[in-house]
């Protein structure tokens, strides 16, 4: 039987007198212990120690990379503050449950029981996601804390939300007003916002009115906007700046599809729109002309790339113009596979009536002159001595009704070889 107390007391009150050798403490305070053989006789007390409880770790979750190019594979990397052997790690996909500006954590697949490297990739994901992991070791188990939601951006706007900005352009001067809001087949929607790896939504930082924020600072910021909806699903991500400058560049909020036409301009803050602007593409002059805007008739993905504008020695921040690989039209997609196999079909059939076409006219043309030169070189001459070529007349009929036109082109030459040798004149 053991008995604990707190150090300063040599006697009772104790904590517990019982059989096993844990009790239930306070943390950061001084105990003593001491074990009883019978009701009469008993150990000294312990020397006094302290009980301290730690917080589980908080692991770091980094991830690369955090924009995503289309075919991409993302890679999840968790880090212990104090690493050793043993430990394993679990991988969660965060999803989305507004209007509490929570999240839930739902395992991804191969990561139930852990695993033993501190990585993991994600393959091909095309929409913004976010992510979160924890690390465990033990038996029983003890777990880390979650880490901090790490998000990974996409621009693709083909997700099933959409987030739009008005005005469409993604630098603002710290005056204006900039309006966000989430379309798709949602009832609940949050707008999400990452400045310095902090999220933050709407009802924090802008004035939420039911699907729309509006941002309404007057300071400058340079931060990443997305929607969420109630069903779990994440929009398309945005890079929107606040600039505190007398100049900025106007271009497209979203991607702009290849072979699709886009106009770049350069505004004042008095609002303006500007001629004689000079416009680069990462550093590089590409137009120095009278017009006030650029435009881009056919996109490609040379076209990809940052963009600012330089107006009487007024340069504006540069931003990023993305350029999205064109899909095909899901919906004809059905249609053209069929018209495909009709028409492959029909080719076929087409072929082989030709071939049947010429071989029949072939054998057709060719089969008479052969039967007619056979018989005015041959056949006299058989009639009066058909043991001469000492070819059985039988054979020779059989030879003569082939249909195949090469066998008979094969008969000619034989026999016609043959009479040479007997020097019988054709």
């Amino acid at each position: 039987m053991y008995e604990w107390t707190p150090a300063t007391l040599n006697t009772s009150p104790t904590l517990s007198r019982n059989s096993t050798s844990s009790t239930t403490v306070y943390p950061s305070r001084d105990y003593r212990c001491k074990g009883w053989k019978d009701s009469f006789s008993s150990t000294e007390w312990s020397d006094a120690f302290r009980v301290t409880v730690s917080q589980p770790p908080e692991p770091v979750l980094t991830v690369s990379p955090s924009w995503l190019s289309p075919g991409d594979s993302v890679t999840l990397s968790c880090e212990v503050e104090h690493p050793s052997a043993g430990w394993r790690f679990y991988w969660y996909k965060t999803v989305p449950k507004p209007p509490d500006n929570s999240y839930i954590n739902e395992l991804l697949p191969g990561s139930t029981n852990g695993t033993e490297q501190d990585s993991y990739i994600v393959h091909g994901p095309t929409h913004t996601a976010g992510y979160v992991c924890r690390a465990g070791r033990g038996d029983p188990v003890f777990y880390t804390d979650y880490s901090k939601p790490k998000i990974v951006w996409s621009g693709d706007v083909h997700s099933a939300v959409t987030l739009t900005v008005s005005p469409d352009r993604l630098q603002h001067f710290t005056s204006d007003s900039v309006s966000l809001s989430c379309e798709g087949n949602s009832t609940e929607w949050r707008v999400g916002r990452s400045d310095g790896g902090y999220l933050r939504y709407c009802d924090y930082l802008m004035r939420n009115t039911r699907y729309t924020c509006d941002i309404t600072s007057s300071q400058q910021s340079d931060a990443v906007y997305w929607c969420e909806s109630g069903s779990g699903e994440f929009s398309n991500a945005v890079n929107i700046t606040k600039q505190n400058a007398d100049i900025i560049l106007v271009s497209p909020v979203h991607p702009v599809t290849e072979a699709h036409s886009v106009t770049l301009g350069c505004k004042l803050r008095r609002g303006e729109f500007l001629s004689n602007v000079l416009f680069y593409q990462n550093d590089k002059l590409i137009q120095n002309d009278t017009r006030g805007k650029m435009n881009i008739s056919a996109v490609s993905k040379t076209d990809e790339g940052f963009y600012k504008c330089k107006y009487s020695g007024k340069q504006s921040p540069q931003s990023w113009l993305s350029v999205m690989v064109s899909r095909p039209d899901s919906s004809s997609s059905p249609l053209l596979v069929i018209v495909g196999l009709v028409c492959g079909f029909a080719l076929i059939i087409l072929l082989l009536l030709l071939c049947h076409y010429r071989r029949s006219n072939g054998q057709s043309s060719l089969k008479a002159p052969i039967r007619m030169k056979l018989r005015s070189i041959l056949l006299p001459t058989l009639k009066k001595n058909p043991s001469t070529l000492h070819i059985p007349r039988s054979s020779l009929k059989t030879s003569l009704k082939r249909r195949d036109v090469m066998n008979q082109w094969r008969a000619l030459f034989t026999l016609m070889s043959r009479y040479n040798q007997l020097k019988m004149p054709i």
